[in-house]
């Protein structure tokens, strides 16, 4: 995929920055909220299972909303960690995604495991038929082009849902800078509000934060890829500078075996040899 990775991984990155940015592209930019929320759930869920805590249900809606239903039983830092789960859950899995869009069979085995583990969730989490149908669809599109999909379709699906994850906490930027949330399901404190219960400082702080810190990983993924793609580029002309010199020697080996013919030839028809 040399060459295609940084056209693509800056087409991606300024076509979702431009979506969410502009309200009135909001309706093109519908199914990227759609992953957006899926995943900002999932890791409110995976951070309350990595504190001890519960998961309970996932639930996303057609107006781009979502909920969690989580437990915890710790403190304040356990609450914390479960609000931020779902603003750079998301940024972290990307974190590891990145990388594995390096290689062709780096690309098919993370779509492979992002496939097994949205169906993991739609069995274990997923509770209205919006969310299951959304979260199936995903699943199956991930199993399939890892499995089916040309090397070039498996890598690009994985940068593309690299960037989504890293950028998803944008979605809904505003979300970042308000202390309540409006969703189909009511009301209620925002994450950075709840970070901003359990850490003292002011959610907007933490609003902040959250967005700089999945800035930071798109950032380091894109270099990641950037610097990947360069090197690839590097070792195929080099591979192509060795195959060349090594016909060139090959050429010479043949050339000179045949003067060395001519002169046997020569010397067997001389008079002296006579």
């Amino acid at each position: 995929m040399a060459g295609r990775a940084r056209v693509a991984l800056l087409a991606m990155v300024g076509v979702t920055a431009v979506l969410y940015a502009v309200p009135q592209l909001h309706v093109v930019a519908y199914p990227l909220i759609l992953i957006g929320t899926l995943v900002h759930e999932l890791g409110h869920g995976v951070a309350a299972l990595l504190v001890g805590g519960s998961f309970e249900s996932l639930r996303v809606y057609a107006d781009g909303s979502g909920i969690a239903k989580v437990g915890h039983g710790g403190g304040n830092a356990s609450q914390a960690i479960i609000a931020a789960g779902g603003l750079v859950g998301p940024a972290i899995a990307a974190a590891f995604l990145f990388p594995m869009a390096r290689r062709v069979g780096g690309a098919r085995w993370a779509l492979g495991a992002v496939g097994v583990t949205l169906f993991i969730a739609l069995l274990l989490f997923v509770r209205n038929g919006f969310g299951i149908g959304l979260t199936a669809a995903l699943a199956t599109v991930s199993l399939v082009i890892a499995v089916k999909g040309p090397a070039w379709l498996a890598q690009l699906a994985l940068i593309f849902l690299a960037v989504q994850l890293s950028l998803s906490v944008y979605s809904s930027w505003d979300y970042l800078f308000t202390e309540q949330a409006q969703t189909a399901a009511g009301a209620h404190p925002s994450d950075t509000a709840k970070m901003a219960e359990a850490l003292v400082l002011p959610y907007w702080f933490w609003g902040a934060v959250c967005g700089a810190f999945s800035i930071v990983v798109l950032a380091a993924g894109s270099w990641l890829l950037v610097r990947s793609d360069r090197a690839t580029r590097r070792e195929r002309k080099q591979r192509r500078a060795r195959k060349k010199h090594n016909r060139k020697g090959e050429r010479d080996v043949k050339t000179g075996d045949a003067d060395v013919d001519e002169i046997l030839a020569a010397a067997d028809g001389s008079p002296g040899q006579r």
